[in-house]
């Protein structure tokens, strides 16, 4: 049989539409893109690996408003909980016991300012009351008993 012949032409029509009208079939009972339970289907099947839920952050305090142990644990903890770079570790009442002879307000003025390795304001954004406050809380787990408000 020739390429060219009637015969053979009628061959290839043929067997184009045995391959071609199931695939047609079928592609008409598809459902449309839009289609929600195909999208999430989809969605599954092309789902990653790992997946990573970001949860909102903790609402922020208002400025002024923080309690001393929250300015310690967020801030001052970081560097007095270990005596990081000379810092008076927090509750060692022996390195606490001449800088609590500098009073509330005396140690207050100095963590404004900036002591040796520290920042002023240990780099936090602390008001002066609020700084009180965390040098009170640390300072009374160390021996003293200040009052902060």
């Amino acid at each position: 049989m020739s390429m060219n012949s009637p015969a053979y032409r009628r061959f290839a029509l043929a067997s184009a539409l045995i391959v071609a009208a199931p695939l047609a079939l079928a592609m008409g009972n598809r459902p449309k893109a839009d289609d929600e339970a195909t999208n999430e289907a989809t969605n599954a099947r092309i789902q990653p690996v790992a997946k990573v839920d970001l949860a909102a952050a903790a609402p922020k305090a208002a400025a002024g408003s923080r309690t001393g142990e929250e300015i310690y644990k967020g801030v001052c903890g970081a560097c007095h909980d270990a005596g990081v770079a000379g810092a008076p570790k927090t509750g060692d009442k022996g390195v606490w016991a001449s800088r609590l002879g500098l009073g509330l307000d005396g140690l207050t003025k100095s963590a404004i300012k900036g002591k040796n390795a520290m920042p002023p304001k240990g780099g936090s954004d602390a008001t002066d009351a609020e700084l009180a406050r965390a040098i009170a809380f640390m300072a009374n787990k160390s021996g003293a008993s200040f009052s902060a408000k």
